[in-house]
């Protein structure tokens, strides 16, 4: 099987809550609705009211989770609040065929299993400009408790602690202004390989 062009590998995408990722992807989904797509993960928790098994997830029992654990068909997955979360390699690859760039909107622990995997995509991190900014972001949500922000902040230090390591990611963006942090999205998105930024201190 001959390597997939740039523009068609996955798109590994992290970074913190709050960072501003959810809102680069909806800015390219809208300008190219026919270029991208989320491959659809397995969980075993239930449909919530208007979830259709096959669109938002693939809902399977803990049984049938564990045996495609055994079975190797997952490029990555995880376990919270009692349930199991996993990418499929058929869910990605189920997207490529159709000549669309699969994203993966992925954890730290996630990127560290693909790591091991021969997936062979691009990572992304969006970073918060401060952490001090990404704390006010959270705050002004004000869908969050204070013990949740905290919770999120210490999972973002984390987050940025390994992205510091050496050769995580192909690409860092700092979203500090929106425009300029989604022009340089764009590019990675349709297979370009810009230069990037550089992570910002941890000590604010």
């Amino acid at each position: 099987m001959s390597p997939l062009p740039d523009f068609l590998r996955p798109l590994v995408l992290s970074g913190p809550s709050g960072a501003g990722k959810s809102t680069l992807l909806q800015r390219l989904f809208a300008e190219f609705p026919d270029k991208f797509a989320f491959s659809v993960s397995h969980t075993t928790r239930s449909p919530r009211p208007g979830e259709t098994d096959g669109k938002q997830y693939h809902f399977v029992s803990r049984d049938s989770f564990l045996q495609l654990i055994d079975q190797g068909a997952f490029i990555e997955h995880a376990e919270f609040s009692g349930n199991f979360y996993g990418t499929s390699f058929q869910a990605v690859n189920s997207i490529s065929d159709l000549g669309r760039r699969c994203i993966l909107d992925i954890e730290v622990q996630g990127v560290r299993q693909i790591k091991n995997t021969s997936l062979n995509p691009v990572y992304l991190f969006v970073s918060p400009p401060s952490l001090a900014t990404l704390r006010s972001r959270l705050v002004a949500r004000g869908t969050e408790s204070q013990a949740a922000v905290d919770k999120r902040m210490k999972t973002a230090l984390n987050e940025i602690s390994y992205a510091k390591e050496p050769g995580p990611h192909d690409v860092v963006i700092v979203n500090d202004d929106l425009d300029r942090a989604y022009a340089l999205f764009k590019k990675v998105a349709l297979g370009e390989k810009p230069a990037g930024d550089v992570l910002p201190p941890l000590d604010d």
